[in-house]
């Protein structure tokens, strides 16, 4: 099967990517990936998939392909007002949705949103709420101030080769064949102008601030939604 066609759209000024399938005529099937992944990694699925659904795969803002944000703004809602952007400029209706680790969050959190507009909801190993009482607001303040001085000072990862990107993806996860760790490196690796290779995600999101939705927001928005929806928590 041919390369998907790569596509850009705008989101909060932010020029965002993601990848079509075709099979334009099929149910919308989006495909979303987990933290500091991107969109390249659904490749095998999308291949099996795309029979019979036109499956669509974004690389969420600050992975891939995707633009920075500017300000580091990568909470749950900004993530999911992009969600909402691909489907505007897509033309999408009743869209099936995947989606892993944060990627599955971000589902679950625009089809509680619109419950209308999602026909169909799968998410993998996307549930995890902390039952513990937050930590008070002025410590949470300074504890996200912390992190972002901290990776403001942090020198990313480089490589010579994309090979050698592709060890460090295996060494990090013994599952990954020779290939897919090759494959999955070659699409998450930019090359500098210093001729090294660097991940493509924004480190920025490693910082989590302190404006993030309660176990009580998430019930709520998840108790709204009305379409199928198989969970797989993880181990």
């Amino acid at each position: 099967m041919a390369e998907p066609a790569g596509r850009f759209y705008e989101s909060q000024g932010l020029r965002l990517h993601y990848v079509d399938w075709g099979n334009v005529s099929a149910p919308p099937l989006i495909l979303v990936h987990g933290g500091l992944d991107h969109c390249r990694n659904w490749d095998a699925i999308a291949r099996e998939l795309q029979p019979h659904f036109h499956v669509m795969a974004p690389d969420l803002r600050g992975h891939g392909d995707s633009e920075w944000a500017k300000g580091s703004s990568y909470s749950l809602t900004d993530n999911v007002y992009d969600l909402t952007r691909l489907m505007r400029f897509a033309e999408l209706q009743d869209a099936a949705i995947v989606g892993h680790s944060m990627g599955g969050m971000v589902a679950l959190a625009y089809a509680g949103t619109y419950p209308g507009k999602v026909s169909r909801l799968v998410v993998l190993d996307g549930v995890f709420l902390s039952g513990s009482q937050p930590a008070p607001i002025a410590e949470q303040m300074s504890r996200w101030i912390d992190q972002l001085d901290r990776i403001s000072e942090y020198q990313p990862s480089a490589f010579r080769t994309i090979d050698e990107a592709a060890r460090r993806l295996s060494a990090r996860n013994r599952r990954l064949t020779p290939a897919l760790a090759l494959h999955l490196a070659s699409h998450g690796v930019r090359q500098g102008s210093d001729g090294l290779y660097r991940w493509k995600f924004d480190h920025y999101q490693r910082a989590r601030a302190p404006y993030r939705l309660s176990p009580d927001d998430y019930a709520a928005l998840w108790s709204r939604i009305t379409c199928p929806t198989p969970v797989d928590v993880g181990g």
